[in-house]
């Protein structure tokens, strides 16, 4: 089953929102959403007026395990955060390892406009806080902080990407 950008599934329930729905209390989906960003380790120390924008710019998705979230070689028009659950990354040369609650991949294609550069699967349930293109620089402009931490990660990306290929070239392990 593949990825449907148009599918919006929020609010999802919990057991904190199964409890307030029963106590008769209602929670606007864009609270929701603010709730989720606080648990992602990208969005840390953001305060509720940066978390508040990222939510209005933003979506939750909740996708079945085996969802095709992305694919190699199509137009990237959308940046994924993982929330919930595991995704499987294929690239050219072979498996890309696993990405978990916190990471989060797509930018490349909204900054350098190329195709995808990796496929991108739900090992699990999966639950991700979408930014489509029209709303990534945006975002961006805003919440500067944002920015700091992607260029930090992407950083040790590529670092890692130089030890694996450094390690095949000498023929040693690169873990």
């Amino acid at each position: 089953m593949d990825f449907d950008p148009r599918t919006d599934r929020l609010p999802f329930t919990d057991p904190d929102e199964a409890g307030q729905a029963r106590a008769g209390e209602t929670e606007s989906s864009s609270d929701a959403r603010i709730r989720h960003l606080q648990r992602v380790p990208l969005f840390s120390g953001f305060n509720e007026d940066e978390l508040r924008r990222v939510a209005e710019l933003s979506r939750i998705v909740d996708l079945p395990a085996g969802s095709a979230v992305t694919q190699i070689g199509e137009p990237g028009e959308s940046f994924f955060v993982i929330i919930d659950g595991t995704v499987a990354v294929r690239t050219p040369v072979g498996a890309g390892g696993e990405l978990h609650p916190g990471d989060f991949f797509g930018e490349m294609s909204l900054l350098d406009g190329e195709p995808r550069s990796a496929t991108t699967v739900a090992t699990t349930d999966l639950r991700v806080l979408i930014v489509d293109r029209s709303h990534f620089w945006r975002l961006l402009d805003e919440t500067p902080d944002l920015i700091r931490r992607m260029l930090t990660i992407l950083s040790r990306r590529v670092r890692r990407l130089e030890q694996t290929v450094h390690a095949i070239l000498h023929g040693t392990n690169p873990t």
